[in-house]
């Protein structure tokens, strides 16, 4: 052995005992940069991994809302948070332990996000003149002491990733796409996480580009032996796996979880699926996730607009299959007199609102739940159709089931929300055991003898008849029907009753809401009260807040109308009712119309979701 071999190897030595291994409970880390760094893949290939550890997790991604903001300019910072945990997550976390900035933009949009003492790994190659006033930076914080307060760890990923892949034969822009990779090998390393998987997906990822392929393999294996070769990094970490119940769990979004509830139902039913949809933030995966299922007698149909798009589902309705269309936004304003439509006809159909920030085109890629009160109430006349809201990506799945299921029980359309966190996000699924999904049947009348298009069953549902049927020819449409025969009738009184026998069968639905579940003591000081995607918050804040001796409820509705039966006799074994809600207190002001009780609105509308922290402060102040 030479001498620098034996320098080497006591060096290597020297590390191993230097080095040590820090055991967490959980950690959350958000990568951030450029909307072009990849950081979005980036994000989800560390979830991949760390899904694989056996961890429970969730993220949060979180995208600029410009198409194409100016590089380097805080308008073009895409973040991508992660938190993963040996226990139970419901979050993506308050405040990440882990920054990692591609450029000055990322670390000045993100930095006051982080754990004091928390640790920041910045792209010091990026922190160059141009970039540090593009974030509007007088000097380099890298350099100037502003950052004290955080454990920095200055890399130049730029610059070490071209050193990688120097003699890749690719060209520099090429290069500075691989940067991304060689980020996730360094926390890879961090977190104890292998290589193998990785570039195996990334191989896989990449197949038709072999070249790129091999340079990102290269740039994540450069990063992992920088980490692990450097004196920087003295300590890393482990988090262990999660205690979960056994199953076989993939990882999902909530836009990919509902499409496969769709098609589920739809397989449930045994009625083909048509969705009609028009391409619109953020809920566009779903039309694409169903359009690859295809070989499940799946169709899908791009529109020219959101109106043909919800007329088109009405027409699958009426042809005897199961009729969907998705939007989010200002679609579904454009899809509310179709909407009025569908009630009128009385057929099934289900619209998915994957809420975001608004009004008008509003913050298109942040996170709000300002449509409650649209979806309840926002068609003229009277006109009542069932709305049901999902919690978190995975139940996604079963919502949109539940909502197949209701309209053709009911011979209804229904909407669904959810919103842009919901539907972005992503979280371990436990794949359910398709023999054990409940069964509901999906009748076509074709006995002629006695029909009349509006004679109904138990459930007020009229018979839903396919055209073409022999003898069964009938009438539907916009104008009001006469109560039995379908013709055109102005009758007042018929009109009375027709308006009275929907709002009853809509009503009706109460009876098949299953009693509600409260999380904590059935009586006490608080009750929380949410719906939709603060779910997660709600329950991690009453968890803290009742390790704290406090007597703290938590009930979160998926039947938003009707409601289920038994809430008001809830609301009334509570001191205080609090209502945390991502807008200005709509399901506050459906509580207080419909049961007279007080509550408590707690709001927010900054695109951002609520964190645990916020919501138990709040509760600790009532208590």
């Amino acid at each position: 052995m030479n001498v620098q071999s034996k320098a080497a190897a006591v060096r290597d030595a020297s590390e191993k005992r230097t080095r040590t291994i820090e055991e967490l409970d959980g950690v959350v880390i958000r990568f951030a940069g450029d909307s072009g760094d990849g950081i979005q893949l980036t994000g989800n290939e560390f979830s991949k991994s760390v899904a694989r550890a056996g961890h429970d997790f969730a993220t949060h991604p979180d995208y600029p809302s410009e198409i194409r903001a100016p590089t380097g300019t805080l308008f073009g910072v895409s973040g991508y948070q992660i938190q993963f945990s040996s226990g139970q997550v419901f979050t993506s976390g308050d405040a990440p332990d882990v920054l990692v900035a591609m450029n000055p933009a990322a670390l000045k949009a993100n930095l006051a996000d982080v754990k004091h003492g928390g640790i920041i790994i910045a792209n010091s190659g990026a922190f160059i003149d141009n970039n540090l006033a593009k974030a509007g930076y007088r000097g380099n914080p890298l350099d100037d002491g502003s950052l004290t307060d955080f454990r920095v760890h200055r890399i130049d990923i730029s610059g070490l990733t071209a050193a990688a892949l120097a003699s890749s034969g690719m060209s520099k822009k090429e290069i500075g796409r691989c940067k991304n990779y060689y980020a996730l090998g360094l926390m890879l390393y961090l977190y104890g996480r292998p290589l193998e998987a990785e570039e195996e997906n990334i191989r896989a990822k990449f197949a038709k580009t072999p070249q790129q392929a091999e340079a990102n393999v290269t740039a994540l294996g450069a990063g992992y032996a920088y980490a692990e070769s450097t004196e920087m990094f003295v300590t890393t970490y482990q988090v262990r796996a999660a205690d979960i119940e056994p199953g076989r769990y993939r990882s999902l979004t909530g836009n990919h979880a509902a499409a496969l509830g769709f098609v589920a139902a739809s397989e449930l039913a045994n009625v083909p699926l048509f969705l009609g949809s028009y391409p619109i933030t953020p809920a566009t995966d779903i039309l694409h996730e169903l359009s690859e299922l295809k070989h499940f007698n799946v169709t899908t149909f791009q529109a020219e607009d959101e109106i043909a798009a919800v007329c088109s589902a009405i027409g699958a309705s009426y042809g005897g299959v199961l009729g969907m269309t998705t939007t989010s936004g200002p679609g579904m304003a454009l899809k509310t007199e179709a909407l009025g439509l569908a009630a009128m006809l009385e057929l099934p159909l289900v619209i998915v609102n994957v809420q975001r920030a608004g009004p008008s085109t509003g913050l298109p890629t942040k996170i709000e739940q300002s449509d409650l009160l649209q979806a309840v109430h926002g068609r003229n006349g009277e006109c009542p159709i069932p709305v049901i809201a999902a919690r978190s990506p995975a139940d996604c799945f079963d919502c949109a089931i539940e909502a197949f299921r209701l309209a053709l029980k009911y011979m209804t359309p229904v909407i669904l929300l959810s919103d842009g966190g919901i539907g972005n996000a992503a979280e371990p699924w436990r794949i359910p055991d398709p023999a054990k999904l409940a069964t509901f049947e999906a009748r076509f009348r074709t006995d002629p003898e006695g029909f009349q298009p509006y004679a109904r069953d138990a459930n007020l549902a009229r018979a839903w008849v396919r055209p073409g049927t022999p003898a069964m020819e009938h009438r539907i449409g916009g104008l009001e029907k006469d109560f039995l025969t379908g013709n055109i009738s102005h009758d007042p009184l018929n009109h009375q009753r027709m308006v009275d026998v929907r709002a009853a069968k809509v009503a009706g639905i109460v009876r098949d809401i299953p009693p509600s579940a409260v999380q904590g003591p059935q009586s006490g000081d608080v009750l929380v009260i949410g719906w939709g995607g603060t779910y997660g918050a709600i329950v991690h804040a009453r968890e803290r807040a009742e390790k704290a001796g406090r007597s703290v409820a938590h009930l979160h509705l998926r039947h938003l109308n009707p409601l289920p039966a038994d809430v008001g006799g809830i609301l009334s074994r509570y001191g205080t009712v609090l209502v945390p809600e991502l807008n200005l207190g709509q399901l506050s002001r459906l509580l207080r119309e419909r049961f007279l009780r007080e509550v408590v609105p707690f709001s927010k509308v900054q695109g951002k979701p609520f964190k645990a922290s916020e919501i138990h402060d709040r509760i600790i102040e009532l208590c």
